[in-house]
C-alpha cells in the first residue's frame, strides 16, 4: 500500500511539474509576443532621432521610450527596460528582476530569457538586451562631444556609457498580473 501511495504522489508531482513547465513556456511565448512591438517601436524612435542627428536621438529616447512602454502596458501587464548602469533613474528594475540581471552579468553563458512565478500569482519575464551598433552612438566607449554634453545635461547621474558592441546592456522585463486580476478585468 505504501508503494502505491508513493507511486500516486510521484505521478501527481510529475503532472504538476509538467503543467508548471507548460505554463512557463506559454508565459514566455506570450511575453515574447508582447515585447516585439515594444522593441520595434523603440528602435524606430531611435532611428528617427538619429536621422535628425545623434543629439536628437538622446531626446527621442528620453521622450518616446516611456510613452512606448506605457502604450504596451495595458490590462495589468507592465513592461519596461532596465540596466545595471542606468541613464534614466526612472528605469530602475522591479525588485524581482534585479537578481536575474545580476545573474546575467555574473554568468555570460546563461543569458536565456526567463519567466518566473512572482508573489500573489503574478508572473515575470526577463530578456537580455545586447549592445548593437545603433546603441554605440549614445552608449559606446567614445561619444561625440555634443552627444556627451546633451547626455550630461539631461541625465547628470548617467552611468550608461562605455559599453562595447555585443555587451549586455540591460534587460527588457514584463510582468503579468495574477490570473484573478485578469478575470476581474474582463467582467
Amino acid at each position: 500500500m505504501r508503494n502505491f501511495v508513493l507511486l500516486v504522489v510521484g505521478l501527481v508531482s510529475l503532472t504538476l511539474l509538467a503543467h508548471a513547465e507548460s505554463a512557463q513556456q506559454e508565459n514566455r511565448e506570450q511575453a515574447e509576443t508582447i515585447l516585439i512591438p515594444f522593441k520595434q517601436d523603440l528602435q524606430q524612435a531611435l532611428r528617427e532621432g538619429l536621422s535628425r542627428g545623434p543629439v536628437e536621438a538622446v531626446s527621442a529616447c528620453q521622450l518616446q521610450a516611456p510613452k512606448i512602454a506605457d502604450g504596451i502596458s495595458q490590462d495589468g501587464i507592465r513592461v519596461g527596460r532596465t540596466s545595471h548602469r542606468l541613464r534614466n533613474p526612472d528605469n530602475r528594475s522591479p525588485k524581482w528582476a534585479r537578481p536575474i540581471l545580476e545573474e546575467y552579468l555574473a554568468e555570460p553563458s546563461a543569458r536565456t530569457p526567463r519567466s518566473l512565478a512572482l508573489a500573489d500569482g503574478r508572473v515575470g519575464y526577463v530578456e537580455p538586451i545586447y549592445m548593437q551598433s545603433l546603441c554605440l552612438t549614445c552608449h559606446g566607449e567614445s561619444l561625440a562631444t555634443d552627444v556627451a554634453d546633451e547626455i550630461t545635461r539631461r541625465y547628470p547621474q548617467d552611468q550608461a556609457i562605455g559599453f562595447k558592441l555585443g555587451e549586455l546592456r540591460g534587460i527588457f522585463w514584463l510582468e503579468f498580473p495574477a490570473a484573478e486580476e485578469l478575470s476581474l478585468g474582463d467582467g
